[in-house]
């Protein structure tokens, strides 16, 4: 019996101490998976993580996409289907329409509704577009992206047109008449329905049309994979979704390195071969690509001023849906919605800025300001952070006058070249991150590299900002935010394929809704840009983003009227 008891006991410490074992194991085990979450390399830890896929690969073997598996709350889901709707363009009636059946601007034309009316500042001007195909037919269907401007030359003068699809090959065009003189109207085709449909389809089903692609090192030895939203096939992947925001990015699994080595993060390249030989022929640059519509008759009105005893006067309260925003005149832009100082001395500029914080959230089209700024005051001086050339990060600093300007570009999906893994940053988290109050000024752009992406991509990254947004006013209600909205630029057959004039109308068209109704403002850089005279730039010229800062600083340091 006392033999037998010993044993028991030895048996009981043998069973407590290997109980002791399992549970040291199973700790450092999950201050492993701490670790590893923290620093953003995975969800899952290396070892887990093959066997993880494993399990996954051989019962599912789906494209792993993270927009499709977000997660929306009723609210959320209903304001989707809402912008959705609201973006929705008509369909053609026919899933195949020959060439020859397409839209030809050199067939079509546009007239002017009563042109020889006496006209005066402050009215409207309606324009009637007909759409023809290359047989010279009038098109029964719409479905065309038109854009139209009136404008007078000689006093650089310009303003932007509202389209209104009747859905029958026929378009009206309504500007308002905003200066005195002769007011020329300009129509151009930008793309034929056909071409559009074709846009559509690429939108749904070719996501990953752009690619890019992360490197991981360890000591000498690296590797190189492709990394998007979405990747498709049965390979191993590196899970890199954002803990705080939800946004999705994946990478393929190194073959011998962990997810964890990670350093880079680079624009891959854009895919070839995305069109059928019939599908290409609707984006040819010099046939159907923003090609001009002529007139039919007269493409001018006089323009008369107002009367002195005329008291109405523009209404200057904020509306990111007023048509038009605003106006060009001597190569100035008169905003409808704020009063706009134009900030013509460095000097003026350091007074502005003086004793503030500028952070500037986006992509090159933003850096642009910083790029301005720094070059055109003279005490703002750029702080060399070692950062990779039109990348960033980027800071410019005076001293004198305690002004620091920042600029950040936002997280993947971003086509710069290198950038560092640890620079990699979501603007919501970096919202989050700043105490704001009346010396803080937060300027965003967000929209050139989501255009190939589906919509609830987009949705889901503004939807992030827009929490932040709300959350840094609540706490800082004086804190200064814009938005500065997206713009026109120079299409060719492979440029519209990924950022078409068309994606970035629609996007922009949803963010607008998305941040009504909060206490932000907007700089309309796309009127700014389909309005003014020069050539269209994805990177506005100096004198249109000279505008785009007036407009900004506006708010910085608004009139008192």
């Amino acid at each position: 019996m006392w033999c037998d008891s010993f044993r028991f006991q030895i048996f009981c410490l043998l069973m407590a101490v290997l109980a002791i074992v399992v549970l040291v194991h199973n700790f450092f085990q999950l201050e492993h998976l701490d670790d590893d979450t923290v620093s953003g390399s995975s969800w899952i830890t290396e070892n887990n993580f093959e066997h993880s896929l494993s399990q996954t690969t051989k019962t599912a073997r789906k494209p792993y996409c993270g927009y499709k598996q977000q997660t929306l709350s009723k609210r959320e889901q209903v304001e989707q289907e809402s912008l959705l709707a609201a973006i929705q363009w008509p369909k053609l009636p026919d899933d195949k329409i020959a060439f020859i059946q397409s839209t030809d601007p050199a067939h079509s034309d546009f007239v002017i509704v009563k042109p020889g009316r006496f006209f005066k500042v402050g009215d409207r001007l309606e324009v009637l577009v007909h759409m023809k195909d290359f047989q010279g037919k009038l098109k029964q269907y719409g479905g065309d992206y038109l854009q139209a401007r009136i404008h007078s030359p000689l006093l650089k003068a310009g303003a932007t047109g509202k389209v209104v699809d009747c859905h029958n090959g026929l378009y009206k065009v309504f500007f308002t008449l905003l200066w005195p003189g002769e007011v020329k109207v300009s129509v151009s085709l930008v793309h034929p329905s056909e071409a559009i449909q074709v846009l559509l389809r690429l939108r749904e089903e070719r996501p990953d049309r752009v690619y890019f692609k992360s490197s991981f090192k360890s000591g000498r030895y690296s590797e190189t994979t492709e990394c998007n939203i979405c990747l498709l096939g049965d390979l191993p992947v590196c899970n890199f979704t954002d803990l705080y925001t939800g946004e999705p990015w994946f990478c393929y699994k190194p073959r011998k390195l962990p997810c964890a080595s990670r350093i880079s993060h680079a624009k891959g390249g854009y895919r070839k071969g995305l069109l059928t030989r019939e599908e290409s022929l609707f984006f040819q640059s010099d046939v159907n690509i923003k090609r001009p519509i002529l007139s039919r008759g007269p493409d001018s009105v006089i323009v008369k001023p107002k009367a002195l005893t005329d008291s109405s006067s523009i209404d200057r309260a904020e509306d990111s849906m007023v048509s038009p925003s605003g106006y060009y005149y001597e190569d100035q832009w008169r905003s409808r919605t704020h009063w706009i100082h134009h900030f013509n001395k460095s000097d003026d500029i350091t007074k502005c800025l003086q004793g503030k914080v500028i952070h500037l959230f986006g992509d090159s089209t933003i850096r642009q300001w910083f790029e301005y700024l720094t070059a055109f005051v003279p005490d703002l001086v750029e702080f060399n952070l070692g950062s990779p050339k039109n990348v960033g990060p980027f800071m410019s600093v005076d001293l004198k006058h305690n002004i620091l300007l920042k600029f950040r570009c936002h997280g993947p999906p971003i086509r710069f070249s290198t950038v560092f893994s640890s620079e990699l940053r979501y603007i919501a988290n970096e919202l989050n991150g700043i105490a704001g109050g009346r010396n803080t000024v937060i300027a965003i752009t967000i929209w050139s590299h989501f255009s190939t992406f589906p919509v609830e991509v987009y949705i889901q990254r503004l939807r992030n900002i827009r929490r932040s947004i709300i959350q840094l006013l609540d706490r800082s209600p004086k804190t200064l935010i814009i938005i500065r909205t997206a713009n026109v630029q120079e299409l060719g057959p492979e440029v519209s394929l990924f950022n078409s004039d068309w994606y970035s109308f629609q996007l922009d068209s949803v963010m607008r809704k998305m941040f009504s109704g909060i206490a932000v403002h907007f700089v309309d850089a796309w009127e700014m840009s389909l309005a003014h005279y020069l050539p269209h730039n994805l990177h506005p010229k100096e004198v249109i983003v000279k505008n785009q800062i007036d407009a900004f600083l506006s708010y910085v340091c608004p009139l008192q009227t």
